[in-house]
């Protein structure tokens, strides 16, 4: 038809034109919606006659036509022509004088009976009798809240005008747009379009422009009468009025006791923001995260949030943005007003006032003899973090382990619970740090951690008071010094005290202090008496220690 029109050889001329003649050449693969009587428009268009000369232009004035279609408000050609068209398509309009201007025209513009020729492109449709266009994009499977008015909310945003042009972004600023919904702080339609949202859902909101920036559009980007398109991506939201959200992932069947205030604790955490964005994590750094709650050592949330723990439990502490780091945010990984979220598992905790817990798995029949400071002992031990990590175990070695009780050569703790036991005793032992290795830990053994030792007590024998060596069960010889020198010569070699000392031990008038090697304690002993260090012992030189003790307090005096 357009070509008969514009003239072809071989049609010929068909004459004049009864109606708008329309040329589709341009059509989107997606069409919404399609101009209808009463909606109104925004388009741009170039008017020229046949021979191509230009009479009329938006683009030359640099602004859109808007307008309602169908009511008789442009001429009936264009009013026809419109109609049915879809937002970016684009129509060669062929408009015969009697649907145009007629054989009047227009003065100095457009002559008597002119056809007019219209290229035109469709940039927005709506109606007042529209609502707001929600389109959900993707949403997470885990949705335990919503966006209320008043809410705080952090998006991000990419926003366009209905025919795709792009007006403003978030993105391109490299931060959220953070505000109150509801409030009426954001255009009508984007309060209402961001109500219900769940944390990290997308959505696309179509804001017809009564809900938007109406009839004065919004500076140079935004034109009067315009829809906009929101792609819009929730990040956080909280309210003013929120405090700390727990969920409990997994807590041991047993737990005893709860952490409180004045404890001290350590734990592991991922901490995320609401998006799921990684800002911190103590298992990156291969450490746990140690300190006091209800201090004020760490954020409030934080405080507030591992009130109640168990050694073991998992944990979720969601933190608004008031409890945390505010609207200030910390670094460059926590946004200003982000909701934290951190998963913790606890390791263990203590208090500086803990005395070390003693659980008696069995204690034999019988039990008349038990351990007592400067014993010497032999057991076997087990010992781990709360957690179960294992340590040390003595049963990696041929023996069990030795030491005496009381001579601080076990950690406080572990010597406390080794006390008042029988042999075939077996104990639990929980030891906190200010009774095991502190705050700096040992080798294999974190700083200020909790310990869990299983100890079975082998043997036992009787100790010597400390600063002894060997002690008498009875008043030593009167003449001690005669009985030891067994050659009578007048001095007393290592051989003739060694042989002195196992004489009073084999038969029960003394006893040395208890060791894995007797030897070794006898020669200690001649070493403290040969006072001149010549290899053997003068009367002079020979003293018992009471005697010794004796002189120091008469000198004090």
């Amino acid at each position: 038809l357009l070509l008969g029109v514009l003239g072809a050889p071989a049609l010929g001329d068909p004459g004049p034109l009864e109606d708008v003649v329309i040329d589709r050449y341009y059509i989107p693969k997606i069409c919404l919606r399609e101009a209808q009587m009463g909606d109104f428009i925004r388009y741009h268009y170039n008017g020229t006659f046949k021979d191509g000369k230009k009479f009329d232009s938006s683009y030359d004035r640099g602004a859109t036509v808007a307008g309602v279609v169908g009511v008789g408000r442009l001429i009936t050609g264009m009013d026809r022509g419109l109609q049915g068209m879809c937002v970016n398509e684009r129509r060669h309009l062929i408009v015969p004088p009697h649907l145009g201007y007629g054989s009047i025209g227009v003065a100095g513009l457009i002559p008597p009976d002119a056809t007019l020729y219209f290229d035109v492109v469709m940039l927005d449709i709506w109606n007042k009798n529209d609502k707001l266009q929600i389109t959900t994009l993707s949403k997470p499977q885990r949705c335990n809240r919503t966006v209320e008015n008043s809410d705080f909310v952090r998006y991000h945003y990419n926003g366009t005008l209905l025919d795709g042009t792009p007006f403003d972004s978030s993105y391109s600023k490299g931060s959220t747009y953070d505000t109150y919904v509801g409030t009426g702080w954001l255009i009508k339609g984007m309060d209402q379009g961001l109500l219900g949202m769940c944390a990290g859902e997308k959505r696309s909101i179509i804001i017809p422009p009564f809900l938007a920036y109406g009839e004065k559009g919004y500076g140079t980007v935004i034109p009067p009468q315009a829809s906009l398109v929101f792609s819009v991506l929730l990040v956080d939201f909280h309210n003013p009025k929120d405090g700390v959200f727990l969920e409990h992932l997994e807590v041991p069947e047993s737990c005893k006791r709860r952490a409180v205030t004045g404890d001290f604790v350590r734990y592991h955490y991922n901490g995320t923001l609401m998006d799921g964005t990684l800002f911190d994590s103590s298992y990156s750094r291969n450490e746990t995260y140690n300190t006091y709650i209800g201090k004020g050592y760490i954020i409030p949330g934080m405080d507030q949030g591992l009130q109640g723990v168990c050694i073991g439990e998992q944990r979720r502490v969601v933190i608004p943005p008031h409890l945390a780091y505010g609207e200030n945010g910390a670094g460059d990984k926590i946004p200003g007003s982000a909701v934290l979220i951190f998963d913790v598992h606890i390791i263990d905790f203590h208090n500086p006032e803990d005395p070390v817990e003693i659980e008696t798995v069995f204690r034999p029949e019988g039990c008349n003899v038990t351990t007592r400071n400067r014993d010497f002992v032999r057991y076997h031990y087990n010992c781990s973090l709360l957690d179960g990590t294992r340590l040390f175990s003595s049963h990696d070695y041929e023996k069990p382990q030795e030491v005496t009780l009381g001579a601080n050569k076990v950690i406080e703790g572990l010597n406390s619970g080794l006390l008042d036991m029988c042999a075939g005793e077996r104990r639990v032992l929980i030891v906190p740090p200010h009774l095991g290795h502190g705050e700096s830990g040992a080798r294999g053994v974190p700083g200020s951690a909790v310990l869990r030792f299983e100890v079975e007590l082998i043997s036992m024998e009787e100790g010597v008071p400390e600063g002894y060596l060997f002690i008498w069960h009875g008043e030593p010889p009167a003449n001690l010094y005669e009985q030891m020198d067994l050659n009578k010569d007048g001095g007393i070699p290592a051989e003739e005290f060694s042989t002195f000392i196992k004489t009073q031990v084999a038969e029960g008038k003394g006893r040395l202090m208890p060791s894995s090697d007797p030897e070794k304690v006898i020669a200690d002993m001649f070493r403290n008496q040969d006072r001149n260090q010549d290899g053997k012992i003068t009367p002079d030189e020979l003293k018992l220690k009471s005697d010794e003790d004796q002189e120091k307090i008469h000198e004090e005096l």
